[in-house]
């Protein structure tokens, strides 16, 4: 039997231009991931095996490569295989920017586009769960082959007990034969035995026994076990013993007889021959048709439970690595809003007295904050940001957005509300809940071009035991259905995919219900839909029900200035050059002076000299050296200096065992202000 390939699956690079090759490899030793690079398309086509990881490839090196042999090569994989690429491409792996993505996806079939330039944490992640998918079609390899090492012992406990096996279908009255049960009776090896054969070579005197013994055994579910004689070709009679074992399938209907013969001719010889044979027989059948229907009943279920976890790892497969995608998108694009933010912020302060410039200044913002907000629910789908989770009236929450709902589907959409008088409250955030109410209602109005009515209700239910993914206690559920054109059962199950999406181009992200359904997980509950085409949809959120009484909210408060330090000297780090320019100007605008540094390495020689800094501001996401681990270092050569860690997520990463303070990407001037100011309190 194999192995699982650990240290030996090694990722292939294919990329003859520039230096993509030299680059993705240097990223895949970081990371621990041996690879090999190929000269040229050839060496590429032959260095493809069972043992390669993955391989990855540039999109113009096969744009005009035959890739003809590719096709065959992936063809022909072993059933258990299907090799990862990931496409380093320009123009993103989308159909409406890269038509030749389509031709791409159809030959190589398991395939991920990777945008250029990418970032390093986004490539890794990418890498890294198409290594995880190949080490599980490893495993899967592994089950296969223990299955067929299985048939193969049972085929030689048969061959070596001269027993034949068959296997009758009751609805077809097709006979399967092995060649010893054809030789039991009379046939050549090559020569077919069909269940009318069967029943004609039955000697005249046994037939009616035989067929009652049959007609039992499927009717009553009793094992069928007989011994009668049979008329071979040649005219000469042969006693034969015939046991087997009924089948069923799932609704109790009898679909198949499964059992093994044997040649009992010798044993009725004589009376006494046949006294002892016959229990000798009798019990040697009774274990070989034990193995065989405990063995047969075992190629059957595990045959079911692989392809079930084919299927589940598949999915799971594809999930994780639109999760990690997700995050790493998210995160990059929480830098660029960086650099937009506060670029904007300081230009703000220079726009007194030019209303149209102020104007122009605060839209962009607004727009920036909504990038950011975006960004937030990309990261809580990816499950890399938390939500403020607390008790959460949901009748009043969808009274107060009924006014809202109704201004947003216009007066075509008539909103209904069926709201019980009392409902207990709910574990949720109460920010991101008003913001899946809304998606599913716009949702729905998006369903009904012509107009009519979406119906809101609300109601509790208990789960007495695991249903699915929700676990046993009581929920509280908000519907939300439509009139519209609804969805097939191909269509709903894709719903909830990333990125997916029924509207036109251009008319729709398909994040909504991949969000909100992320959301659910998040909060320990659900999101259920039920669609038909033509008779509209039903989306049902089900959410966990609190034992507290929701919060009132706290009044506003008016915004607290914040105080003016002494100028200090910080040191910044930053790898993305556009992000640590941002932070310098903002840093030097509220009067600090500011070296900066654009790695780990390179900080620590600053901290390592004569400098003296007053506070140490890091983003944490970094090649080479995190700013975790150069927080660590820094606490080293310096211990009481006051650390501030900048990072998209909302909470820093196990392994920091010391007091630093977090700063939340994307933040404002005034953000940084007062976390500077919290940090060197704390200190």
């Amino acid at each position: 039997m194999g192995k699982i390939p650990n240290r030996s699956a090694i990722a292939l690079i294919y990329a003859p231009l520039g230096r993509d090759a030299q680059i993705a490899a240097a990223l895949l030793a970081e990371a621990g991931i041996p690879s090999k690079t190929s000269k040229d398309i050839d060496d590429f086509f032959s260095a493809l095996g069972e043992d390669t990881a993955f391989a990855v490839v540039t999109e113009e090196a096969l744009r005009s490569a035959d890739l003809r042999p590719l096709s065959a090569w992936i063809k022909a994989q072993a059933s258990w295989s299907d090799l990862p690429f990931i496409i380093l491409t320009r123009r993103g792996g989308g159909p409406e920017r890269n038509p030749s993505a389509i031709r791409l996806s159809e030959v190589m079939g398991n395939v991920s586009f990777v945008e250029r330039p990418f970032h390093a944490t986004t490539f890794i992640s990418v890498a890294s769960s198409a290594l995880r998918g190949r080490r599980r079609q490893y495993e899967a390899r592994l089950r296969i082959e223990a299955l067929d090492e299985g048939e193969r012992r049972l085929q030689t406990a048969l061959q070596a007990g001269h027993l034949g096996a068959w296997e009758l279908d009751l609805v077809t009255q097709d006979l399967i034969t092995s060649v010893t049960c054809r030789e039991i009776f009379g046939r050549d090896p090559t020569e077919a035995l069909a269940y009318d054969d069967l029943l004609s070579a039955t000697h005249p005197d046994d037939i009616v026994r035989m067929n009652s013994a049959m007609t039992a055994a499927v009717e009553n579910g009793i094992d069928y076990a007989i011994e009668y004689r049979t008329l071979w070709p040649n005219g000469s009679v042969h006693w034969v013993e015939m046991r087997a074992q009924l089948y069923r399938d799932r609704s109790g209907k009898a679909v198949r007889m499964v059992g093994v013969s044997s040649d009992v001719t010798a044993r009725v010889s004589s009376d006494e021959q046949q006294r002892r044979l016959n229990e000798i027989l009798e019990e040697r059948v009774a274990e070989r048709t034990a193995e065989l229907d405990k063995a047969h009943g075992i190629v059957m279920a595990e045959v079911a439970q692989r392809e079930r976890a084919e299927a589940q790892l598949r999915q799971a497969q594809k999930m994780e690595a639109i999760g990690q995608l997700t995050g790493g998108i998210a995160h990059d694009f929480n830098n660029l809003l960086m650099a937009v933010l506060g670029n904007l912020e300081l230009l703000h302060k220079h726009a007194h007295g030019d209303a149209r410039a102020t104007r122009l200044i605060d839209g962009a913002l607004q727009g920036a904050r909504r990038g950011a907000s975006l960004t937030q629910r990309l990261l809580a789908f990816a499950r890399r940001q938390d939500l403020s989770v607390d008790a959460v009236d949901l009748g009043k929450l969808v009274m107060e957005m009924v006014d809202l709902l109704k201004r947003t589907v216009g007066t075509g959409i008539v909103i209904q509300t069926s709201l019980p008088e009392r409902m207990d409250s709910i574990l949720a955030d109460s920010n991101q809940l008003e913001l899946a109410l809304l998606n599913l209602v716009v949702n729905a109005r998006d369903a009904m071009p012509q107009g009519g009515a979406i119906r809101i209700r609300l109601r509790e239910e208990s789960v007495p035991a695991q249903e699915g993914e929700l676990s046993t206690g009581r929920y509280g559920v908000l519907s939300v259905t439509d009139e519209g054109h609804g969805m097939d059962e191909d269509t709903l199950q894709k719903a909830i995919e990333p990125f997916f999406s029924t509207k036109e181009l251009g008319k729709g992200t398909g994040l909504g219900l991949s969000m909100i359904h992320g959301l659910a997980l998040q909060l320990k509950g659900a999101l259920r839909l039920d669609s038909k085409p033509g008779k509209g949809t039903t989306a049902e959120l089900w959410i966990p029900v609190s034992g507290e009484r929701p919060v009132a909210p706290e009044k506003p408060q008016a915004t607290e200035a914040v105080r003016r330090l002494e100028p200090l000297r910080v040191l910044l780090v930053d790898d993305d050059f556009l992000i640590a320019m941002s932070s310098v100007d903002m840093l030097i605008d509220l009067g600090h002076d500011v070296v900066e540094a654009h790695s780990g390495r390179e900080a620590l020689a600053h901290l390592e000299g004569n400098d003296r800094f007053d506070l140490l501001i890091t983003d944490y996401s970094m090649p080479e050296m995190t700013g975790g681990e150069l927080a660590k270092a820094a606490r080293q050569l310096v211990p009481d200096l006051p650390i501030l860690i900048a990072s998209g997520y909302a909470e820093l990463p196990q392994g920091i065992d010391f007091s630093v303070a977090r700063l939340g990407k994307p933040y404002t001037q005034r953000q940084l202000a007062i976390e500077i100011e919290r940090v060197l309190s704390d200190s």
